[in-house]
């Protein structure tokens, strides 16, 4: 048995984030689809991290369409940034450690805890910014 995520599995920080907004509001994948002019299916793909990252376009109009601005707005672009399901991670412009904690992270990402994995994005997120986790 894995120690990974379960509920969860599968799903990207826009589709959370999408999903969210949407039942909040009270509104159907099926309405959202028709009203943005997209299928139903790739909604529920998008949502459900079945899709690869929405185009910057249907992300700007679904930000209109829940009247999202400023922050908020670009909040959820980053979001549709890094909800890509299928990661390639480019080290050949790194050392050996680098390349070691890629292929690591690969292997053994499906079996870290999800405290774990929130412990490591704090230190990913902290040394972006230049802070300490």
């Amino acid at each position: 048995m894995s120690a990974g995520p379960s509920q969860t599995t599968g799903l990207t920080p826009f589709g959370v984030r999408i999903r969210d907004l949407r039942q909040a509001q009270g509104v159907s994948q099926k309405q959202m689809a028709a009203d943005l002019q997209i299928s139903a299916a790739y909604l529920s793909a998008l949502e459900r991290g079945h899709r690869g990252r929405p185009s910057p376009i249907l992300v700007d109009q679904i930000c209109g369409y829940f009247h999202i601005i400023w922050d908020e707005a670009d909040a959820v672009r980053r979001l549709a940034k890094l909800s890509h399901p299928r990661v390639v991670i480019d080290t050949t412009e790194t050392g050996p450690e680098a390349t070691e904690l890629a292929n690591r992270l690969a292997e053994g990402i499906n079996d870290l805890a999800v405290d774990k994995i929130k412990q490591m994005l704090a230190v990913m997120t902290a040394g972006k910014s230049g802070e300490q986790a």
